[in-house]
């Protein structure tokens, strides 16, 4: 699975900005989805551009490969419904 997202190719700029949020996250992943292995090496838009979402690092967080690619460009996923045992 590859993100539709680079198509057109990395710039030395995104390069910047990637490595900017991966040390300010500690290369640790924010996202955190089942699966995750904790160690950052992508960078995941919080809102993604297909959404309105930019580039703007308050809108970026670090994330595995695992998290990142599962995500893709929706939304952070619901947490599971609990049951309701009483009313």
């Amino acid at each position: 699975m590859t993100s539709g997202g680079w198509r057109g190719g990395s710039t030395s700029a995104w390069r910047r900005l990637r490595v900017l949020v991966l040390d300010r996250d500690e290369h640790t992943c924010k996202v955190r989805l089942p699966g995750c292995t904790g160690v950052a090496t992508h960078v995941d838009h919080i809102v993604a551009k297909v959404h309105g979402g930019t580039d703007h690092p308050g809108n970026l967080r670090a994330s595995c490969r695992e998290c990142n690619l599962r995500r893709g460009t929706g939304p952070d996923p619901d947490p599971s419904p609990k049951r309701i045992t009483k009313w």
